[in-house]
């Protein structure tokens, strides 16, 4: 879009595609998108929650699930920023296919990883990697509000080279007060000298970093080795873990639909699942997930994350028991209304499902 209109005053949902208007290298292997919506709508959803995109991949389409890291104080566009691990394919694909003017579907946005949710007067955000997303997008809503806030921002990284909005962060930093910026890497880069933390986060570094630790509030994302070890710092330095708060793809399970004690899926025992839309009827065990089913049969349910955190494989079912265990991808509202999600229910005997 080479002029610049006047936004639309409607908030975006995700029936509509969103179109790449640019993009920007960050680091190695990461790359920030910048999205519009195709009629000008604006942009609403919570700092920190996230996005599952659509991607057109050879063989595709494949569903995956990406923070948003812009902040809904700028409502105008959106933008999702990515790091290729070695043998990805979605990102990969996003990195070297995907430019201005290519449109994609999403779903979302969703997730509660979010201050909005979890208010505090004084912050903690402690990431690695590209876990620094969710905490740009709350710093710049903080920053964007205009007043002081209070956040010690510790952020890990292999190199200094590959801290992702290290110059965005410093340039916030410089123009208001209460962003404190803790950047640890593990190694300096060859011919630049590095006067920061050098090592991995630890409980001396946190001492350091924030003294007052104990009356913040914590949000950790990164992959789960690190969060396991932010986890054990603050355990050991006697902190309230009812006051963290992580993004995970790894968080421990919690039973989302109430079931019998004695209604548990059994290998030996057969399932029948008809999907009433796609008129397609699965064969299969108790054990098999009502996504894996439906794969076998030749039916597509979008699905991201497969570990019932994301939402993306959210389907109605109008019939029939299941047993569902999920790590937060569905609300209580969406279970009263009949709403499961296929990548962790299990069908008990026969099922209908309106996909």
């Amino acid at each position: 879009m080479s002029v610049i209109e006047k936004p639309k005053l409607a908030f975006w949902s995700d029936s509509e595609e969103l179109e790449c208007v640019s993009f920007l290298p960050e680091a190695p292997n990461v790359m920030t998108f910048c999205f519009q919506s195709v009629s000008g709508a604006l942009f609403s959803y919570d700092p920190g929650q996230f996005l599952t995109l659509e991607l057109p991949v050879p063989g595709g389409p494949l569903y995956r699930t990406y923070t948003i890291s812009s902040s809904p104080s700028r409502p105008t566009s959106l933008t999702v920023t990515v790091k290729a691990q070695a043998g990805s394919v979605g990102t990969r694909w996003m990195l070297d296919h995907l430019r201005p003017g290519v449109r994609i579907r999403a779903k979302g946005p969703a997730g509660s990883f979010s201050l909005v949710n979890h208010p505090a007067d004084k912050y903690l955000f402690i990431s690695a990697g590209s876990g620094i997303t969710p905490m740009m997008s709350m710093t710049t809503y903080l920053y964007d509000a205009g007043r002081d806030p209070d956040i010690v921002f510790v952020n890990c990284a292999k190199r200094p080279s590959e801290i992702i909005f290290r110059e965005r962060l410093e340039h916030s930093a410089s123009r208001i007060n209460g962003i404190a910026l803790k950047w640890v890497v593990e190694e300096a880069d060859p011919y630049k000298p590095w006067t920061g933390y050098l090592g991995t986060f630890n409980q001396l570094m946190l001492g350091l970093m924030a003294q007052d630790y104990l009356e913040r509030g914590v949000f950790c994302c990164g992959p789960e080795p690190f969060m396991q070890a932010v986890r054990e710092v603050l355990v050991g330095l006697g902190y309230d873990m009812d006051r963290y708060h992580q993004e995970s793809f790894h968080a421990p399970t919690l039973e989302a639909e109430e079931v019998p004690d004695d209604v548990v899926p059994d290998e030996d025992s057969k399932a029948v699942i008809a999907f009433t839309a796609s008129g397609i009827t699965a064969n299969c065990t108790q054990t098999d997930t009502v996504l894996a089913a439906a794969r076998t049969a030749g039916l597509v349910i979008p699905s991201g994350c497969s570990m019932g955190i994301c939402g993306t494989c959210k389907v109605r079912k109008t019939e029939g028991q299941v047993h569902m265990v999920h790590n937060g991808g569905i609300t209580d509202d969406d279970i009263e209304e009949g709403y499961i999600l296929a990548c962790c229910s299990n069908p008990i005997g026969q099922v209908t499902i309106d996909a």
